[in-house]
């Protein structure tokens, strides 16, 4: 029963993560019908940028206290990424917006690798040690443990999820978001201005994706240039998983697909000797993705389409 719960306990830490870079992709294609392939690259970004912040903090005020010195290193991750989402959005999605399909996703593809060789210039190939910055002993629950780090990551991914959720049912730029998403060319005749909501979509994207990468990093305790891809490769098939185009259903996709690959590595992985172990836990994922789209393309809570015509 215990290593039950702790499954349990990590596959919510995993899918939490995930689900927060998946509203990203969710919200940016119900808007745009556009699989951001470089959102998971942002993950990296604010990984890195917290790492940096962080270490010069360090160096600066040695004596401040560790949760403080990560609250800078998530503001500053948030306010690098939103900028450079909403640069992305204009230098390289803006002017394709009304092109086939397959070229912003061609030039999605080539900006995650834009964004991946940058990093790989700048901070180098090697892994870097994210320090600790949350101190005390873990929690025990039930036979489980958990680390003060891992709850922080829990509470802060469910504050996010539940404001995000409240912005857009109750707020003014919620409303715009949704009647962009139902129909743009009605929505402009309403006064809603598609540019500055599809801007405001991609920050609210990639400021998620910040946290997201400095979750990983703290949990992890490191952060590399390719730190991004895989993470944003499963928090696509979250978002798929639980309809793409849905907030809620890349929260629960998120979240199921976590726990999906926490007791696939350790039950599964247990019953054939060690053989889809951890080190495999990947492909369960994809495991999903591919039965997903063969089953149910539309996922678990299904995609509002809008017609657009």
């Amino acid at each position: 029963m215990e290593i039950f719960i702790q499954q349990i306990l990590n596959g919510l830490i995993l899918g939490s993560i995930y689900a927060l870079v998946a509203l990203g992709y969710t919200m940016v294609y119900g808007i745009l019908n556009l699989i951001n392939f470089a959102h998971g690259d942002i993950l990296m970004v604010g990984a890195l940028t917290a790492l940096t912040v962080v270490t010069g903090v360090q160096s600066v005020a040695p004596g401040l206290p560790g949760p403080v010195i990560l609250v800078i290193g998530i503001i500053a991750a948030i306010l690098l990424c939103m900028a450079l989402s909403m640069a992305i959005e204009r230098i390289a999605y803006r002017p394709l917006r009304n092109a086939p399909r397959l070229a912003p996703l061609i030039t999605a593809i080539g900006v995650s690798i834009i964004l991946q060789t940058m990093a790989m210039i700048i901070f180098g190939r090697s892994y870097h040690v994210f320090p600790s910055l949350i101190p005390g002993e873990p929690i025990d629950i039930a036979g489980a443990v958990i680390t003060r780090t891992q709850l922080l990551i829990l509470v802060v991914a469910g504050v996010m999820m539940m404001g995000l959720v409240v912005l857009v049912e109750k707020t003014r730029l919620g409303r715009a978001m949704r009647a962009t998403a139902e129909n743009p060319r009605i929505a402009a005749l309403m006064g809603v201005n598609a540019n500055s909501v599809i801007v405001a979509t991609f920050a609210l994207g990639a400021a998620l994706a910040a946290v997201a990468g400095v979750m990983v990093a703290a949990n992890y305790s490191v952060a590399h240039f390719y730190m991004g891809f895989i993470p944003g490769l499963k928090a696509f098939t979250a978002a798929v998983l639980g309809g793409i185009g849905n907030i809620y259903g890349a929260m629960v996709g998120g979240l199921l697909l976590g726990i999906i690959e926490s007791l696939g590595a350790g039950y599964i992985g247990d019953l054939t000797d060690g053989f889809f172990g951890s080190n495999y836990q990947d492909i369960f994922a994809f495991i999903v993705l591919i039965a997903v789209l063969t089953l149910r393309p539309a996922g678990i809570m299904g995609e509002r389409v809008a017609d657009r015509a």
